[in-house]
């Protein structure tokens, strides 16, 4: 064999010959199982960012919002059409409507433009409390839609006639849901639905009227991206950009945990797919090292050589690229199939980056996994054909585990985009395998003197783990990486249905009754318990404004994003609500009457206050100066009343106040006729449509987690099979002499079955370690959840790994036993 002879045709005989024999199948299933995962996961989540951007935007009735307490600048308007944007105006503002003489109700209301929603849906009803169904446009010029309560509160029904400011109105239905009414709901009215072009004709607006104006925009999002940069330079103080959060932050919090999953899961799945690819890359070098060397005793350089493997090489990583590219597209399509159901939303397209992120990976995988074991294959000596014992890797092994470790976390980094999120898995994988490396030949040395009292097939056992003892030490902490991974991925999984579950529990408050009056707290309360229903507790509610901190004057523009005069809902608890966390500062006494406040960490920030700073507060013509005592976290999403500040009771004692409380009703909507006829002055608001699309997009999310678990469950199996492979032949051998001298079959499957029991056993103890470590890292620093122990995990990791890794293990080897020892023999003196 000539080194001038061209690789290219030889390498591909090679790759062909290599398939037919067996020896490429788990790495060509790794390096196709790297790149499906990554390209799945990396359109999944792209396609997800894009619905939930849609989402956001439908909460907001638009892709972009600008709300200001002053007219808006009409030629705004005229310069989004221009772009071809579509366009719709909001006013919002409170004002008294009539049925008769003493048929009255402050109402929230709400003029619309006849193309508003730009982005959701708006429902309405024929009769209150009715049946919903979706309409295009708001009422028309001359209707009115009233929200279900005021149709008890005015005492008409549908058809009627009632009086707003100077114009009458046709009461045309029932307004059931808007899409950007939002979660934030304390302090609205009823609502009152009415186009606006009938504003001036009712004469309510006036100069120094309370008004919020809003320009709603909607299109391509290119051109929306331009026009937001156009509004930027355009924008006054006063004229804010509404943010996402301020649309419906329960279902982005659920999608945005869902992506961080899937990241978790992508990552994952990269460092078990190229676990699996260097396992199979060294055994398939190690079981070529005797042709290279026949190759080059023939006549072969070692750069012929490096080129062949390398092109047979690079045919496999084309290949892989292209079916684990294809494999990838397959299932993130799958993954929406289960989510089209139910997603309120179409999801764009993907993007390049997904199939550059598969050609990458499958690069990485085969240049820092696979090609220095083959680039050290070229160099074989050729005295291996007559002395085999000669060593292959000449100690750079930890090089080359050095380089991996590199690359991969390079990878996920690059992948996740997360940098929190790859520093706990590989905080993890450290602990794994430094206490791995040392644990692995403590746990075996002990297993050597267990096995000297112990009957044949354990000392058969105990004594084959002793002979191999750094291949088996190796071998046990590749185990353990691969049954961390999966430990990890399942408890984060779990643990991450189980919060939605828990915010989201099948009895959770889906209505809300605000406006109650102190007299009639005890009254409301004997209602809802004499049909049956379980509220929240009523809880004390007045309006106030923050005017000041450290008698620094805060702005009256409240529309900036930084430092102004906030209107808040205050309230008074002797103790800390629940779904409140205290954060920073202390709780008063229960029987306090000190001038101190308690502020949600967010409206804090955006006070610009912290615990000792001092707030001046306006509640109606009253004054009262209060010092910041603590910092609270609070669980908006959870359908409990919620406050910005709480106060000791003793202290807002003498201030008017009205009651609310939230409670779960389910479908029976005839209760809310019955509550509002005996207390026609309550206001109820409706969240229950909100929550069943949340507990429907939660549904389907997690059956997307549950597809995306069991592909890295086959990774990780992958890695197990590559793991019992890498030592197949070495036992082989063994097997062949036992059986050679008289060992029964039993025997020797019984000893492998131990075997691998002990080596998964061992592996179990340091996958639960770095699970439980990795999980707390993840849970309290990336998705922000709180960490709950798992007892379950420890015996799930024992158990379940020595039985996985000795079926396994004795599958994977069923070799030994059903080929002649002969054969092996022969082939051996070969």
């Amino acid at each position: 064999m000539k080194s001038s002879l061209r690789p290219g045709g030889s390498a591909l005989r090679l790759l062909a010959r290599d398939w037919r024999g067996g020896e490429l199948g788990v790495l060509l299933a790794a390096l196709v199982l790297a790149v499906a995962v990554v390209t799945g996961i990396s359109a999944f989540t792209a396609r997800l960012q894009g619905a939930l951007a849609q989402e956001s935007h439908r909460f907001l009735a638009a892709d972009l919002v600008v709300q200001a307490s002053q007219p808006l600048p009409a030629h705004w308007l005229e310069e989004a059409a221009d772009r071809g944007l579509r366009t719709a105006r909001v006013l919002t503002f409170t004002s008294m409507v009539s049925a008769g003489d003493e048929a009255m109700a402050l109402g929230a209301v709400k003029a619309v433009s006849g193309g508003y929603p730009l982005r959701g849906e708006l429902t309405a009803s024929r009769e209150p409390f009715g049946s919903a169904s979706g309409r295009a446009g708001g009422p028309e010029p001359g209707a009115l839609w009233l929200d279900s309560r005021l149709f008890a509160l005015l005492g008409i029904e549908p058809g009627a006639s009632v009086e707003l400011g100077a114009a009458r109105f046709t009461v045309a239905g029932a307004v059931r849901t808007e899409p950007d009414r939002g979660a934030s709901f304390l302090g609205l009215g009823p609502r009152v639905l009415m186009h606006v072009d009938d504003i001036p004709a009712t004469g309510v607006v006036q100069p120094g009227s309370r008004v919020r104006y809003r320009q709603l925009f909607a299109g391509d999002p290119g051109a929306v991206a331009a026009f937001r940069d156009w509004l930027q330079g355009e924008r006054s103080p006063g004229q804010r950009l509404l943010s996402v959060e301020e649309g419906q932050p329960g279902v982005a919090s659920a999608l945005d945990r869902a992506e961080r999953f899937l990241l978790l899961a992508g990552s994952l799945g990269v460092l078990l797919a190229a676990v699996a690819i260097a396992l199979a890359a060294r055994r398939f070098c190690a079981r070529h090292a005797d042709y290279v060397a026949i190759m080059k005793s023939l006549g072969a350089t070692s750069g012929y050589v490096g080129r062949l493997y390398g092109g047979s090489f690079a045919l496999l990583g084309v290949a892989a690229t292209v079916a684990g590219c294809l494999a990838g597209l397959l299932l993130q399509a799958l993954a929406f199939d289960l989510l089209a159901a139910r997603l309120p939303f179409d999801p764009g397209p993907a993007g390049w980056r997904p199939w550059l992120v598969g050609a990458v990976t499958a690069l990485v995988c085969l240049g820092c996994f696979a090609w220095p074991p083959l680039w050290r294959l070229a160099g074989a000596s050729p005295l291996r054909v007559l002395r085999r014992d000669l060593p292959l890797d000449s100690g750079r092994g930890l090089l080359d585990y050095g380089l991996g470790l590199l690359a991969v976390s390079g990878l996920m980094a690059w992948y996740s985009r997360d940098l929190a999120l790859t520093g706990a898995v590989l905080a993890g994988l450290a602990l794994t395998v430094a206490v791995g490396g040392g644990g692995a030949l403590l746990l075996l040395r002990g297993g050597r003197l267990a096995g000297m009292r112990a009957g044949s097939i354990w000392r058969l056992a105990l004594a084959s783990l002793q002979r191999r003892g750094a291949g088996n030490a190796l071998q046990m902490v590749m185990f353990a990486i691969a049954i961390m991974l999966l430990l990890l991925l399942t408890l984060v999984r779990s643990s991450l249905i189980d919060s939605w579950q828990a915010q989201l529990p099948p009895e959770a408050p889906d209505h809300f009754i605000l406006n109650i009056a102190p007299e009639e707290v005890a009254a409301v309360e004997r209602r809802l318990r004499a049909d049956g229903i379980a509220s929240e507790g009523l809880y004390p509610m007045i309006r106030g404004r923050v005017m000041a901190v450290n008698g620094e004057p805060l702005p009256a523009d409240e529309e900036g994003d930084g430092p102004g005069q906030r209107e808040a809902n205050f309230t008074w608890s002797a103790t800390p609500p629940p779904g409140n966390e205290l954060l920073a500062g202390s709780w008063w006494n229960a029987d306090s009457d000190a001038a101190v406040v308690s502020l949600e960490e967010e409206f804090a920030e955006r006070l610009g206050a912290g615990p000792g700073d001092r707030l001046e507060l306006r509640i109606g013509a009253r004054e009262l100066a209060v010092t910041v005592a603590s910092l609270r976290a609070v669980d908006w999403e959870s359908m409990r009343p919620n406050f910005f500040m709480i106060f000791p009771p003793r202290l807002l004692a003498d201030y008017p106040a009205t009651f609310m409380t939230s409670f779960h009703l389910g479908g029976d909507k005839a209760f809310l006729n019955r509550l509002l006829r005996e207390f026609p002055t309550v206001s109820v608001i409706e969240m229950d449509m909100v929550l069943s699309q949340l507990r429907s997009i939660v549904r389907q999310v997690s059956a997307a987690i549950e597809l995306v678990l069991a592909i890295i469950l086959l990774a990780g199996a992958l890695v197990l099979v590559a793991g019992v492979q890498a030592s197949v032949d070495s036992r082989l051998q063994e097997s062949a002499l036992l059986r050679s001298l008289g060992a029964r079959r039993g025997l020797v499957l019984g000893g492998l079955a131990i075997e691998f029991a002990a080596l998964g056993l061992f592996a179990g103890v340091l996958a639960t370690l770095g699970a439980e470590l990795s999980a707390w890292v993840l849970q309290t620093r990336v998705l922000e959840m709180a960490y709950r122990p798992t007892p379950w995990l420890w015996p799930l990791g024992l158990v379940g790994s020595a039985v996985l890794i000795a079926a396994l293990g004795v599958w994977g080897c069923r070799r030994v036993v059903n080929t002649p020892p002969l054969a092996v023999l022969r082939e051996e003196a070969g």
